[in-house]
């Protein structure tokens, strides 16, 4: 089978593969029917994810049909449509009993990075009990695609933001992950979301699907979240760029008080500048995707309550995989997300 594979870093290149089989009781074998791209995938083509293997067949985000299961797995059969979770999780462990599973002892983030991934045609997913999610009848791969990684960071991010109705929420950054992230903030109802961007294109982009969001370019921030809140600042915080001056932005735009949640990932290490943050008494929440919610928000897609497909700027088959990578890198023809047919 064709498998686009990590050979150094600076390189992936299509390749051959065997097609995976069981190798522990507990696996499944899924055959890939879209899959898509990550930032992630970025960081490991360019050697900045220590963790990841060289040889290994790249991607995390697929949903597919079950082709092949071991003999200790009970919640999917062959012939089911499912979305994969990014995060291997074993579901017993002393983390995944408290919903921490990305701190899985026996797991973490394997697929695409320590073990073969998704940008492929089969994949072999570990402890598919927990790793995969049924998809109802009435919601297409399409709509799927993003429950397993993006959308499930968006829900937890928002879900730890502790979001009442009262709140001004601040979202910074409007790529896939920020998008995913205003999706499931939605989900609260707060009094108002603001989304702070540098790209237009990507200010438009939520601007024309969420017009009742309030876009802004960074110059523009606090004057605007001022406004909306009497001059505090916002209540809740969620950066979702990831570069040294969102940082710097996501704790001085929060008001005394609030919560600061950090889902971004950094090329570099990034100081707190406690003597100038003191008396804001802020709570700061950080850290990976705790994917462990991805059955509701299944379930939240099938009922019409996240909707996530217009992300999906650009679709390519496997054998064009690496004109995707170079569009999506390059953030060319206004894309936001691009699937993978294999």
């Amino acid at each position: 089978m064709k498998a686009l594979t990590y050979t150094a870093p600076g390189t992936f290149e299509l390749t051959e593969k065997p097609t995976p089989g069981i190798v522990e009781e507990t696996d499944a074998i899924v055959r890939v029917t879209l899959a898509s791209i990550c930032s992630s995938d970025l960081h490991i083509l360019h050697g900045s994810v220590q963790q990841s293997v060289s040889g290994i067949t790249v991607g995390h985000e697929m949903v597919g049909i079950v082709e092949a299961t071991g003999k200790a797995v009970a919640k999917v059969k062959p012939g089911d449509r499912v979305a994969v979770n990014v995060e291997t999780f074993c579901g017993e462990c002393f983390y995944c009993r408290r919903s921490f599973v990305n701190n899985c002892i026996n797991g973490g983030w394997q697929l695409g990075c320590r073990i073969d991934g998704g940008q492929t045609e089969y994949v072999r997913v570990p402890y598919a009990d927990t790793g995969l999610t049924l998809i109802p009848e009435n919601v297409s791969d399409r709509q799927a695609l993003f429950v397993g990684d993006i959308l499930a960071t968006g829900y937890w991010a928002a879900k730890i933001s502790e979001i009442s109705s009262d709140d001004t929420v601040l979202i910074i950054g409007a790529g896939p992950t920020g998008i995913c992230t205003l999706e499931c903030v939605r989900l609260y109802s707060p009094a108002a979301i603001v989304v702070c961007e540098t790209d237009p294109l990507r200010r438009n982009f939520v601007q024309t699907h969420y017009p009742q969001v309030k876009t802004v370019m960074p110059s523009e921030c606090e004057s605007v979240l001022k406004g909306l809140t009497d001059g505090r600042g916002a209540d809740r915080v969620i950066e979702v760029a990831g570069t040294d001056d969102t940082f710097r932005m996501a704790w001085q735009l929060a008001r005394p008080n609030a919560i600061v949640t950090i889902v971004a990932l950094y090329d570099k290490e990034q100081t707190l500048p406690l003597p100038w943050m003191y008396g804001k008494n802020l709570t700061f929440k950080t850290g990976g995707v705790d994917a462990c919610d991805c059955n509701r928000i299944m379930q939240l897609i099938a009922e019409g309550k996240i909707d996530t497909t217009h992300l999906i700027t650009h679709t390519y088959s496997l054998a064009s995989v690496q004109d995707a990578y170079s569009l999506f890198e390059r953030r060319a023809e206004g894309v936001i997300k691009v699937a993978i047919e294999p």
